[in-house]
């Protein structure tokens, strides 16, 4: 019981510390008329979507009857450079020749 009386109150002191610890400045605090785009929620959202799509494609990519090693390169061109990696699967991989799914024996 005497323990966590005496760490509340460390706790206590350590966060009254922290709290003047490094004042916020008001130039820091001012932003001219910006919304959550401005502060960079738009690139989360693009960054959710690339991701979201890079997924799909990597699973289209394991589900085509494509040789292993073809795949695995597939996957890879898709996972170092997720954009471009994407466009160039999806215009240039002969997605229709590929589109069945076999597994391996």
């Amino acid at each position: 019981m005497m323990t966590n009386v005496f760490l509340s109150a460390v706790l206590c002191q350590l966060m009254a510390a922290l709290v003047f610890a490094a004042p916020v400045a008001e130039d820091a605090v001012k932003v001219a008329n910006k919304d959550a785009i401005g502060y960079g929620a738009g690139g989360g959202f693009i960054g959710i979507v690339v991701l979201i799509l890079d997924i799909v494609t990597i699973v289209e990519i394991l589900k085509s009857n494509r040789p292993p090693l073809s795949k695995l390169l597939w996957s890879l061109v898709v996972f170092f450079f997720p954009i471009i990696g994407m466009i160039i699967y999806y215009l240039f991989s002969n997605r229709h020749a590929h589109n069945t799914y076999e597994p391996l024996p």
